[in-house]
């Protein structure tokens, strides 16, 4: 399958003017029709967008740089590429993105797992994006066509893995996009750093964020909704797909799909009978089961009930001097599409 790795640096319009670039054709094939795509794009000079944008301004003003550089390189309108990328802070039927993520301690460190799941029609179309910027720290992320990164799986400069999982609220305010806290947790120097970020007032859409660091023995899960925040230091193997589970966001209402409560389940199940430890060959296995029938933990099905296939499993290895990552984006190989490390 057909997976770009760019390397992208300068200033933060020339970073989102590349990635709209290496988007623009699957974005005005694939997505841009889209019903969903349209749908947003009518909420374009509405009191919600103008306050987001006004948010985003204020407050992150590099970003917003990216993304009016993303939208020069799509030859779109910002406002709508914009929406595009606040897609998950809309209450809406249509699912975005999806996800699986497995983690926890191993024999020498940590290990984050990671399934990114996604439109099935984008397919060949992703890529690894690497980030040297002139302002800002430098990460390596997966980058969907038309999207800032942030909200998939990545690793920067200081040794942190993030790894993101979409939620479902059912009631969502005007405030800061989901997106554009995740790619501010890209520059953070620590977990905490990010957790504060991501735990900002104001946010509007919900995610699940698993973070990780080289030199650190810590694994955080954490759950960011407009309601609040829940931290959980995971200390044995744990899983996490598409909704809430911390006890602290219990009263939450959400909604939880078919796929992301079997996931769940059959997630949970798996790890439990591992013990106190993983390592990469349980973390793969767990994130390529296909036992869930209908329902797998790895999606393929062409009609997948949330319209999402797995686009590709990321592995990150994180020691006291280095994370080793991997990228896969075949199930049946155990060679790594593309591969990295970062050293302190």
């Amino acid at each position: 399958m057909a997976f770009t790795h760019l390397q992208l640096g300068g200033s933060a319009f020339e970073i989102g003017r590349g990635l709209g670039l290496f988007g623009r054709e699957a974005v005005h094939r694939h997505l841009r029709p889209l019903a969903l795509w349209q749908n947003l794009a009518k909420l374009a000079g509405r009191d919600a967008a103008r306050s987001m944008r006004a948010a985003v301004e204020q407050r992150f003003p590099r970003y917003w740089q990216e993304l009016e550089g993303l939208a020069a390189g799509l030859e779109l309108p910002v406002e709508e590429v914009f929406l595009w990328n606040c897609r998950g802070d809309f209450v809406q039927r249509q699912s975005v993105d999806g996800c699986t993520t497995v983690l926890g301690p191993t024999a020498g460190g940590t290990l984050i797992a990671h399934n990114e799941d996604g439109f099935p029609q984008l397919r060949g179309h992703c890529g690894l994006v690497s980030v040297s910027p002139d302002q800002g720290l430098a990460f390596t992320s997966f980058v969907y066509p038309g999207s800032i990164p942030g909200h998939t799986f990545a690793v920067n400069e200081k040794g942190l893995v993030v790894t993101v999982n979409n939620i479902r609220p059912r009631a969502i305010p005007v405030g800061l996009p989901r997106q554009v806290l995740g790619r501010a947790s890209l520059d953070a120097a620590s977990i905490d750093e990010a957790v504060d970020i991501l735990a900002s007032e104001g946010r509007a859409g919900a995610f699940h964020h698993a973070l990780g660091q080289m030199g650190s023995a810590r694994l955080v899960s954490f759950e960011g909704t407009s309601e609040g925040a829940s931290v959980v230091e995971v200390r044995r193997p744990f899983g996490h797909s598409n909704h809430l589970i911390h006890p602290k966001l219990g009263s939450v209402d959400q909604r939880i799909t078919g796929s992301s409560g079997k996931r769940q389940t059959c997630v949970d199940g798996l790890v439990a009978g591992l013990g106190e430890r993983l390592d990469s060959a349980q973390a793969l296995a767990i994130l390529r089961d296909t036992s869930g029938g209908e329902l797998p933990v790895y999606r393929c099905a062409a009609d997948d009930p949330d319209d999402e296939n797995t686009l590709a499993t990321a592995l990150f290895l994180i020691g006291a001097e280095a994370v080793d990552w991997a990228v896969y984006t075949e199930a049946d190989t155990r060679a790594p599409t593309l591969s990295g490390r970062v050293e302190a």
